[in-house]
């Protein structure tokens, strides 16, 4: 059956990383739960992180029953029974609209946590400046929903404000985060000198563990932050917690010919199992599992098995053999791609889907009722445990 494969000391790798950035800016390392939130994995990371980033109610309960520290909440909108919970649990609650704020300021500065300093509350904003090359992806795109406008906080009361939040990246590096700050800086850099403000969030999307990520910019920018204006900094990365740290492993359930193209249907959709592929979009990495006695190609997936061989799949005619990998749902476009590979696939191969840990998991559904794949923990010591394995009883449950 197929399973997401996630190596411990990949992701203590990534973690140690992370802390020893955050040592030397002085920032609040969060790990943004929307990108991974897999419980199972969180004795690994505890060590090494400030807190978590939560999206609502149910990614803080996680947070602070699962991962324990700081708490930082944020979402385009909340219900009033949501927030009254929030404001229990959560130590940053950020809002994404002056009208919202203004509805619930008054409860929100009654609640004790507040008036203890425990509980803090800011404001997302938006810089209108975009580096990204995915509108879906890009808070600042015209008509965007997150964040305020600068024009918006002209002469507004902002009493028992006292955080900004800013969060613009996807997936990029240290460069884009210094030119979004100083577009920031440029439009809200007043009201951040404010006294009143003691907090600033830049948000996520930094690819802080990526090989070719500049993590001396990031620390002198953080540095520079908390010198300049006296606030605190977080950072609440995603992907950087967990990239290179997990594949999901399929195997092949039907090979044939139809309209001029070989297919390959395999036991995991793209729709329901790896939904950025169709998304973002983007082609993943792909290796074929060869025997033992195979030779070992030049490229490896992030997390290997003893006694197994991989070789990376190519371009659609770069190889012998070239297939369009499809899912077992009646989805039409639920196709990951077309790849060749050197041997030809047949009934039963495995193949490994590289880098699908972060944004996989999460989104994942039980659409057309596929089996959903399982959860393992590859451990420091070459052991493999499970630590979710959803049934047809969690699919029956969650329709109702």
């Amino acid at each position: 059956m197929a399973s997401y494969l996630i190596s411990l000391p990949a992701l203590e790798r990534n973690a140690r990383m992370l802390a020893e950035v955050a040592q030397q800016s002085g920032a609040h390392m969060l790990l943004a739960l929307k990108a991974f939130s897999t419980t199972a994995c969180f004795d690994t990371l505890r060590p090494y992180a400030a807190g978590c980033c939560a999206s609502g109610l149910y990614e803080a309960r996680l947070a602070a029953r699962h991962m324990g520290g700081h708490v930082a909440v944020y979402s385009p909108a909340y219900r009033p029974a949501e927030l009254a919970e929030l404001l229990d649990i959560a130590h940053h609650i950020d809002f994404n609209s002056l009208p919202q704020w203004l509805r619930y300021r008054e409860l929100c500065l009654q609640h004790p946590r507040y008036r203890s300093g425990e509980l803090r509350f800011g404001l997302r904003v938006n810089p209108a400046f975009s580096t990204g090359h995915t509108p879906l992806y890009d808070p600042c795109v015209p008509g965007s929903r997150l964040g305020i406008p600068i024009e918006q906080l002209d002469g507004a009361d902002l009493t028992g404000i006292s955080g900004l939040h800013f969060h613009t990246l996807c997936e990029q590096g240290a460069q884009e985060l210094v030119d979004t700050f100083r577009a920031f800086e440029k439009n809200f850099g007043a009201l951040l000198s404010s006294p009143h403000i003691t907090y600033l969030n830049m948000g996520g999307g930094h690819w802080i563990t990526k090989p070719d990520y500049d993590r001396e910019a990031l620390v002198n920018l953080v540095r520079e932050v908390r010198e300049c204006y006296g606030v605190e900094v977080y950072l609440e990365p995603g992907e950087a917690w967990c990239v290179h740290t997990g594949v999901l492993r399929a195997r092949v359930l039907d090979v044939f010919e139809s309209m001029g193209y070989r297919h390959a249907l395999l036991d995991v959709s793209a729709s329901a199992h790896m939904p950025d592929v169709l998304e973002m979009p983007y082609r993943p990495d792909v290796f074929a599992v060869q025997s033992a006695s195979s030779e070992q190609g030049s490229a490896v997936p992030a997390v290997r098995l003893p006694g197994e061989r991989y070789v990376a799949a190519g371009q659609p005619g770069e190889l012998a053999h070239t297939y369009r990998l499809g899912a077992p749902t009646c989805l039409a476009g639920d196709v990951i791609g077309d790849f060749s590979f050197a041997q030809p696939l047949a009934v039963d191969d495995v193949l490994v889907f590289d880098d699908m840990t972060h944004y996989t998991i999460v989104k994942t559904t039980h659409f057309n009722g596929v089996p959903h794949p399982a959860v393992e923990l590859l451990h420091a010591d070459g052991h493999i445990s499970t630590a979710c394995q959803l049934d047809y009883a969690d699919f029956e449950r969650r329709l109702g």
